[in-house]
């Protein structure tokens, strides 16, 4: 298997470079003011042509109908920072307009960073950081969990798919847009965030305390499971995951490996250039991965370039949080290359993005077209149906617990009940799970206690309710009913 020869590297969705921009003529008060807007202007809504120039110190008419209103605009500035009672941020007024401009498209893929948010967004795109481990995006006028990454913070406190985060340190997120919450959420080594987190279909709200940390570099887990078949794990799509996944294949083969499972799930998405790198390391050369349509309604198609035909059998394992190139890879090859996908329907991200570097470092990521799969299919707030739907068990699903929220004899809440649910599932019976902390409760707790190790107070807080979420984690990674169905496929294609 030969990797392609890369693209130019951009996140997800970051397809081409924006075009060489034209400029005319037209007078203005401040021109750093203007020039910036006139940039996102014209890559927000397509103006081609403007006016600058020096000249008297007043505004005067733009002569074109539609762009009348951008009068008003710099006539606002100029009031604000010659009238308003206190002196005015100029840059602050305008990154407000620009922001204004940016959050009318209503799209939670478009943002406009400043010189510190775009940094933040450059580094997340790279192999290593320091935060939570965690994509999240605006939805519906939240901020959601997309997916954590294996092996982060985010995904030791319990962080799922669709989890709404509504709070960062007591510091609301509503009207928030990504950009803006990640700045938020991210910080240094070793330092803590409290999380407030609503999970859907369950009641209430739980605060989530997380110890920042290095974000692995590691992207590619692999490991033989049996009978000639191997599982490999892609968690994200960074820099060097194509050269991970070669290279881990290469180890695997070397073991006997006859059959793969590729396992995408809760993979939030990362490089575009690595999804095409990998997608045609498994379909076959001259087959289309997936096309890209622009505003016009022009379609360019994204071909395999791999030299030869992959005859290795493969199953590809999807779930809600497998987003943007993870959908990318599992639509190429399931459509290219009748691979069967197998878990749950993936998020459902199907358009492409590009970004804009201004000289003051700040950087206006904005949607510029639309991808479909191979078949022209735009599975955009749809997700890809895998072809064998298997749910994971009840257990998966249940709520966080707070560990700074102490769960003792007599309490009566939803925690109780959860934190039973939980004992159940990893074999330590309370005997009820209605939510009412009795004594049969504190029971199956203290034996929970004692057979981990930890101090036997029969109360549930701090490191033992960090431990009994770990427990139930591990469970769900080892009774695996999707891992399991697609070994089974396997078994059936290597016979």
């Amino acid at each position: 298997m030969k990797v392609v020869k890369a693209l130019d590297e951009q996140k997800v969705d970051q397809e081409q470079d924006s075009k060489e921009i034209k400029t005319g003529f037209i007078r203005m008060k401040r021109f750093h003011f203007i020039m910036l807007l006139f940039l996102v202007v014209f890559l927000s809504v397509g103006i081609t042509t403007f006016a600058l120039a020096f000249g008297k110190d007043k505004i005067e008419t733009v002569r074109s109908p539609e762009r009348l209103e951008f009068n008003k605009l710099f006539t606002t500035y100029d009031t604000l920072t010659s009238g308003y009672y206190q002196k005015v941020d100029q840059k602050k007024l305008i990154n407000g307009a620009i922001n204004g401009m940016v959050q009318a498209l209503g799209d939670p893929y478009s943002d406009y960073m400043s010189n510190d948010e775009a940094k933040d967004f450059h580094s997340s795109i790279s192999s290593s950081f320091e935060g939570i481990g965690a994509e999240i995006q605006e939805k519906d006028g939240h901020i959601v969990i997309v997916s954590p990454i294996k092996g982060s913070p985010a995904e030791k406190a319990g962080l799922k798919p669709n989890d709404m985060v509504l709070s960062v340190d007591g510091k609301s997120l509503q009207g928030m847009n990504s950009t803006q919450a990640v700045t938020l959420i991210r910080g240094k080594k070793g330092t803590k965030v409290v999380l407030t987190i609503q999970r859907p279909g369950t009641e209430g709200t739980v605060k989530v305390p997380i110890t920042r940390d290095e974000i692995p570099i590691e992207t590619v887990y692999g490991e033989m499971v049996g009978n000639g078949i191997a599982k490999v794990q892609i968690t994200s799509f960074s820099s060097n995951t194509s050269k991970e996944l070669v290279g881990k294949l290469s180890d695997l083969q070397k073991q006997g490996m006859k059959g793969l499972v590729l396992d995408l799930r809760q993979n939030p998405g990362g490089l575009l250039d690595q999804a095409i790198n990998i997608s045609s390391l498994f379909v076959p050369k001259g087959k289309v991965l997936f096309k890209v349509e622009d505003r016009n309604g022009k379609i360019k198609e994204y071909t395999s370039q791999n030299d030869g035909t992959p005859t290795m059998p493969l199953v590809v394992l999807i779930d809600s949080g497998s987003a943007s190139a993870s959908e990318i890879l599992s639509a190429a090859v399931k459509e290219s290359a009748g691979v069967s996908l197998v878990g749950e329907k993936s998020f459902g991200k199907g358009t492409v993005q590009t970004a804009q570097d201004f000289p003051d470092g700040s950087d206006l990521k904005f949607t510029m077209a639309k991808w479909l799969t191979p078949n022209g299919n735009w599975i955009h707030k749809k997700g890809i149906v895998p072809d064998y739907v298997v749910p994971l068990p009840a257990y998966a699903s249940l709520p966080i617990l707070n560990p700074e929220k102490e769960l003792k004899l007599s309490n009566a809440s939803t925690e109780v009940k959860t934190a039973q649910q939980m004992l159940k599932a990893v074999g330590y019976d309370p005997g009820r799970v209605d939510g009412f902390f009795d004594e049969k409760t504190k029971e199956a707790v203290l034996n929970f206690e004692k057979a981990q190790k930890l101090p036997a107070d029969g109360v549930l807080e701090g490191n033992s309710t960090m431990k009994l979420m770990g427990l139930l984690r591990d469970k769900i990674q080892k009774n695996d009913p999707q891992l399991e169905k697609a070994i089974e496929l396997l078994k059936q294609k290597m016979k």
